[in-house]
C-alpha cells in the first residue's frame, strides 16, 4: 500500500507538467491571436464579408470613314444570380416576377454547374425598371439574387449592316472553354466584324469589392482595391454611311448584293446585302420565332451575299479576258477578230450583233461576244486562271470579315477530274465571256474592279481602317499590298473600253452623268433556274478614281437595267456628298443585252 501512494506521488509532478505546458500553449496563442496578429485576421474577417464583383468593360463602338457614329453601347439592366448564396424556396417567387416558367432557376443552375458557384449566372438580360425596382425593395427575400447595368449594341443613322457588323450573343460552353477571360453570360461578337475584331473591342475587365451585412446587402466599398475595367477599342471603318444607306435602300425590292471599295487603299466604303435582318432582335434577347423566321425564309436573309454568293459574272469577266490576251502578247491593240453574228465551235454561239472586225478596245464597249468566245481558245485556261488569280478571282481576297467564298476559276485539270484528259473543249467557249463553271462573288468583282481602277495596284480588301487610341488620335491597321504586275499599257486599253461602255455606244450609257465620268461593265449572266443575274462593275472618277463598285441582282434581267442605276446612285452619294437633287431621281432603264 505505501508503494502505491508513493508510486501516485511520484507521477503528480509530471501531469502538472503537462497540464500548465498546455495552458500556457493555449495561452501564447491567444496572446499572439488577439495582440501580435490582430490587423491580419481583421483584415481576414473582412475578407470574409468582402464580394469580388466583376465589372464588364464597355465594348469599343465603330465609326464611319467620316466619324459618324455608327455602332453604340446602350444601357440596360441585367439580373444575375450567384448559386453559392441563392435559395432554391426562392425560386417560384423568382420566375414569376422574370416571367419564367416553373423550373426555369433549376435549369439555369444545372446548365452551369461545372462552373465555380461564386460565378454570377446571367438571368435575363433588357430586364424591365419596374422588375429592377421590385427586386431591389425585396432583395432581402432573395438571397444571392443582383443585377448589373450592362450595355447593349445600338445602331444609328438608319443603316443596318447586317452582314457586315455582325451580332454579339451569350457565349457557349465550348468557347469558355477555349478562352480564361469569359465567364458565364458573358457576350461575345458573333459573324462579321464583331467576330473578327472580338479581342480589340471587348476590352479588359475590371473588379470591385464591396463589404455585406449579414442579409448579403451591400455596406461599402473598398475604394483602394478596385480594379477598374477598361473600355474595348474603338474601331474606324472605311464605311461611308451615306453610301451604304443608299446601297441598303437601292437593294431593298431585290435580293443581291452591293460592295464599293477605294481603289488606292482597298477599304470598303459599302458592303450591302438584301435581304437583311434587323440587329436590334439580336441585341439581348432573340425570340425563338424571329429565329424560325429568318431560317424558313427561302430568301435566306442570313446569308452574305456581297461575299458569299458566287455566280458567273457574265460580262464583266471578259475586261479579266482581255488583260490575259494582251499582257500575253496573243493580241494588241490593233488586233481584230471578226464577228459576223456570232462563232461556231461544234455549235453556232451567237452575239447579240454583227460587229464585224472589232479590236480589243470596241470589244469591251460594245461587249462583243464572238471576240471573247475567241479570244479564249488563243489565251487558254490556265493562263486565263493565272490572271485571274493575280486579280484574287478564284481565291479569297482575305477581307477582315468572317466569312468569304473562294468563288471558281476553272482550269485543265479542273475539267480532266470531271471529264478525263479528252475533255470537250467546246466547254471553253462560255468561259470566254464568263458563263459556265466560272464564279465570283460580288465582293471579289469589286475589288477586282479596283485594281484595274489603281492600274493593278492596292492592298486587300478591309473594313477596318484603325482603332482610337486614348487620345482618340486614329492608329493605322495595316494590310497586305496585292500588285498584279500588269503592265501600264494594257490598262490604259482596257479602262478606254470600260469608259464607251458608259460614255461611248456602249451598253451602260443610261448612268452617264455630266458631273463626273464613269467607266464600266455591265454583266447579265445565264442562270439555268429563273431570270438572269444582272451584273454591273464600274468606278469614278475615270482619270482619278476614288471608288469602284459592284453590283449583283439576283433574277432580274440585263445588268444595264437593274444593276447599273443602283451602281450610279452609291457613286453619286460619294462623290456628290453635299449636292442638293441626286437621291430622288430616277435613272432610266436600258434594255441592252450584253
Amino acid at each position: 500500500m505505501i508503494g502505491e501512494v508513493s508510486h501516485s506521488e511520484s507521477r503528480k509532478p509530471v501531469i502538472q507538467f503537462l497540464v500548465i505546458f498546455v495552458l500556457a500553449v493555449y495561452i501564447s496563442q491567444l496572446i499572439r491571436l488577439q495582440i501580435f496578429n490582430h490587423t491580419e485576421l481583421e483584415q481576414k474577417s473582412m475578407e470574409n464579408s468582402m464580394k469580388a464583383i466583376e465589372e464588364t468593360p464597355l465594348r469599343g463602338v465603330f465609326f464611319d470613314r467620316n466619324m459618324k457614329l455608327l455602332v453604340e453601347n446602350t444601357p440596360t439592366y441585367t439580373v444575375r444570380l450567384i448559386p453559392a448564396e441563392y435559395r432554391a424556396k426562392s425560386d417560384s417567387l423568382l420566375e414569376s416576377i422574370m416571367g419564367f416558367a416553373p423550373g426555369t432557376i433549376r435549369s439555369i443552375i444545372a446548365k452551369n454547374s461545372q462552373y465555380s458557384s461564386f460565378v454570377p449566372l446571367k438571368l435575363k438580360r433588357g430586364v424591365e425598371f419596374e422588375v429592377i425596382g421590385w427586386i431591389e425593395e425585396n432583395i432581402d427575400k432573395l438571397k444571392g439574387v443582383n443585377y448589373i447595368i450592362e450595355m447593349q449594341r445600338g445602331y444609328r443613322d438608319s443603316i443596318m449592316a447586317s452582314h457586315l457588323y455582325g451580332y454579339t450573343k451569350e457565349i457557349n460552353p465550348k468557347l469558355l472553354e477555349a478562352d480564361k477571360y469569359y465567364t458565364p453570360g458573358d457576350l461575345i461578337g458573333y459573324n462579321g466584324l464583331e467576330k473578327k475584331y472580338e479581342q480589340m473591342l471587348r476590352g479588359t475587365k475590371g473588379f470591385r469589392y464591396v463589404l455585406v451585412d449579414s442579409r448579403g446587402r451591400e455596406v461599402t466599398q473598398d475604394k483602394a482595391r478596385m480594379l477598374a475595367a477598361i473600355k474595348g477599342k474603338d474601331a474606324v471603318l472605311g464605311i461611308d454611311a451615306d453610301v451604304q444607306r443608299v446601297a441598303e435602300k437601292e437593294l431593298s425590292p431585290y435580293v443581291g448584293a452591293a460592295v464599293a471599295i477605294e481603289p488606292s487603299t482597298g477599304e470598303v466604303i459599302a458592303l450591302a446585302s438584301s435581304p437583311s435582318y434587323d440587329l436590334n432582335e439580336f441585341s439581348y434577347f432573340t425570340p425563338k420565332e424571329y429565329i424560325s423566321k429568318l431560317y424558313s425564309d427561302k430568301e435566306k436573309p442570313l446569308f452574305n451575299r456581297a461575299s458569299m454568293a458566287a455566280h458567273p459574272p457574265g460580262s464583266t469577266f471578259k475586261i479579266l479576258s482581255a488583260i490575259a490576251a494582251l499582257e500575253s502578247n496573243v493580241i494588241n491593240e490593233n488586233s481584230t477578230l471578226g464577228c459576223a453574228g456570232g462563232f461556231t465551235f461544234g455549235r453556232f454561239f451567237k452575239c447579240h450583233g454583227h460587229h464585224g472586225a472589232i479590236n480589243v478596245v470596241h470589244a469591251i464597249e460594245q461587249s462583243c461576244n464572238s471576240f471573247f468566245y475567241q479570244l479564249i481558245f488563243k489565251v487558254g485556261l490556265d493562263r486565263l486562271a493565272d490572271y485571274a488569280h493575280k486579280f484574287r478571282l478564284g481565291r479569297k481576297t482575305g477581307i477582315d470579315i468572317s466569312e468569304e467564298s473562294a468563288g471558281l476559276i476553272p482550269t485543265e485539270h479542273y475539267y480532266e477530274k470531271i471529264y478525263g484528259p479528252n475533255w470537250p473543249k467546246g466547254i471553253m467557249v462560255s468561259l470566254g465571256i464568263g458563263q459556265g463553271e466560272v464564279n465570283a462573288t460580288p465582293l471579289q468583282l469589286a475589288f477586282y474592279c479596283a485594281l484595274i481602277a489603281n492600274d493593278g495596284k492596292s492592298f486587300v480588301p478591309h473594313v477596318v481602317k484603325g482603332y482610337l487610341d486614348e487620345n482618340k488620335k486614329l492608329v493605322p491597321a495595316s494590310y497586305e499590298e496585292v500588285n498584279t504586275g500588269v503592265s501600264q499599257k494594257t490598262f490604259d486599253l482596257v479602262k478606254k473600253g470600260m469608259f464607251l461602255v458608259v460614255n461611248g455606244g456602249g451598253t451602260a450609257t443610261n448612268i452617264k452623268t455630266s458631273e463626273y465620268e464613269i467607266a464600266g461593265k455591265t454583266g447579265t449572266a445565264q442562270n439555268p433556274h429563273g431570270k438572269d443575274h444582272s451584273w454591273f462593275i464600274a468606278f469614278a472618277p475615270f482619270d482619278h478614281p476614288k471608288i469602284a463598285v459592284a453590283v449583283l441582282v439576283e433574277n432580274a434581267g440585263f445588268g444595264a437595267t437593274y444593276a447599273a442605276p443602283i451602281a450610279r446612285k452609291m457613286m453619286d452619294a460619294y462623290l456628290l456628298k453635299g449636292k442638293t437633287g441626286i437621291k430622288d431621281y430616277k435613272i432610266a432603264k436600258m434594255e441592252v443585252p450584253d
